[in-house]
């Protein structure tokens, strides 16, 4: 009996070691939806991460209502508190347009040790040709609330002040000619709200484009696997990509 515990012992040893960062058990991500959006955006993201064995804090936030600078330290760190008393092992964050921004504002004066990876989804990185034409106008003001007002392509504005920040990174750039709705001209390939181009980041680790409008991008199944690739693997998956 011994003997056959000991044969069983050594073959356990021969096979593969999966670790959180293979499996996404223990790991933690926290889902920032974008500016006008709820929960409910990113529902679908949070269902395949936790099919991936990852701890999912998804929750709304006022962001028509209150200005970033005063709920993103409160808001994150309540995320960051339920991670941590999960016992994650790593706390990634997926985001959508303005919740790329509010990440890269909360980085700047706060480290997090435990941080993993960071999916951007269509962030206006460096501002928004939408926000340039339309910010003056009474109803643009009173709908979409201070923070739209911000979030402009001119040097002094919120996203272009940003310093680089540490972590690993990947941006997910949407590109669709359907989407023009109500908006400007916008130059070059863009999503319908924010220029592929200033999407990006200098401190990026992968980047990719994918066909698909700035409204319901984190509802792509592609972008979805994309993001799981990601978090996963520090890289996206470009031979199943449409680039």
């Amino acid at each position: 009996m011994r003997r056959e515990l000991h044969f069983v012992a050594a073959l356990l040893l021969l096979l593969p070691t999966l670790t959180p960062a293979d499996t996404g058990v223990g790991d933690c991500a926290i889902l920032l939806h974008g500016m006008g959006r709820t929960s409910q955006s990113m529902s679908l993201i949070e269902d395949a991460l936790i099919a991936q064995g990852y701890r999912v804090w998804n929750e709304s936030y006022p962001s028509l209502t209150q200005r970033l600078e005063v709920f993103t330290k409160p808001m994150v760190e309540s995320a960051i508190r339920y991670c941590r008393d999960n016992q994650a092992a790593s706390i990634h964050f997926v985001t959508h347009s303005l919740g790329g921004i509010i990440v890269r504002y909360y980085l700047q004066n706060h480290q997090i040790d435990d941080l993993g990876r960071i999916v951007m989804l269509a962030p206006p990185n460096k501002g928004s040709e939408v926000a340039d034409e339309m910010k003056d106008g009474f109803l643009y003001q009173t709908i979409m609330g201070p923070n739209a007002q911000v979030l402009g392509t001119d040097q002094n504005s919120l996203p272009n002040r940003l310093q680089p920040i540490e972590g690993e990174i990947g941006i997910i750039a949407g590109e669709a000619d359907g989407e023009p709705w109500f908006l400007p001209e916008i130059p070059g390939a863009d999503d319908g709200k924010v220029a592929v181009e200033r999407t990006k980041l200098p401190e990026m680790r992968d980047f990719l484009r994918v066909k698909s409008g700035h409204t319901f991008i984190m509802r792509n199944d592609a972008v979805i696997d994309q993001i799981v690739f990601f978090l996963k693997n520090g890289h996206f998956d470009h031979k199943t990509s449409d680039e």
